[in-house]
């Protein structure tokens, strides 16, 4: 209710004038002194740059224009004669193929990646996080054990370390052997 009351008061204080408002005598003008102001002199001012501009667009586009059309006889015209002087208005047809195929194989992409399938297996990099909830305010009771969890990615773990351990000693086995052959090809 009191925004009410403000807002009308507001209006109420626009609509009345506070002051008597005078209107302008122009003083200074109403007593004859026509003859004291002095007048700025004349000045011849120029057609401006744009009249320029348009005055020699209209006849370069009129010569423009009648050199693009074709010949009486439908030949081509200058314009096209001179553009087929040039290699890249020649060979459109392979660059509208090569376009055209660069398009299909970016819309079967697209389409082969929308409607692919997602991975749902996430690898677990670090498992120590599973049990890093806040021990406050959980029921007593309410807080798994998640320790069978992490031992399967710790027996994970050290199988993909011992893959990788093999692989090492397979490939280090590889090269001696390899240097021992080219040690008595050599000799």
């Amino acid at each position: 209710m009191q925004a009410l009351r403000t807002r009308a008061a507001c209006v109420a204080r626009r609509t009345r004038p506070t002051a008597p408002r005078t209107s302008r005598s122009y003083a200074s003008e109403s007593h004859g002194h026509d003859d004291h102001h002095h007048h700025a002199p004349a000045v011849e001012e120029g057609l401006g740059t744009a009249f320029y501009v348009f005055a020699t667009a209209v006849p370069l586009s009129y010569v423009g224009y009648s050199i693009s059309r074709p010949g009486p006889n439908g030949e081509p015209s200058s314009v096209s004669q001179w553009l087929q002087t040039f290699d890249y208005f020649n060979d459109w047809e392979v660059r509208n193929t090569l376009r055209t195929n660069i398009i299909e194989q970016a819309a079967h992409d697209k389409h082969l990646l929308l409607n692919a399938g997602k991975n749902p297996h996430v690898e677990l990099k670090t498992p120590e996080l599973i049990n890093a909830g806040s021990p406050w305010n959980v029921p007593a009771g309410h807080y798994p054990n998640l320790d069978h969890l992490t031992e399967h990615y710790r027996k994970q773990a050290a199988a993909e370390e011992e893959r990788k351990y093999k692989k090492l000693a397979e490939k280090s086995q590889a090269a001696a052997a390899a240097a021992a052959t080219s040690e008595q090809q050599s000799s």
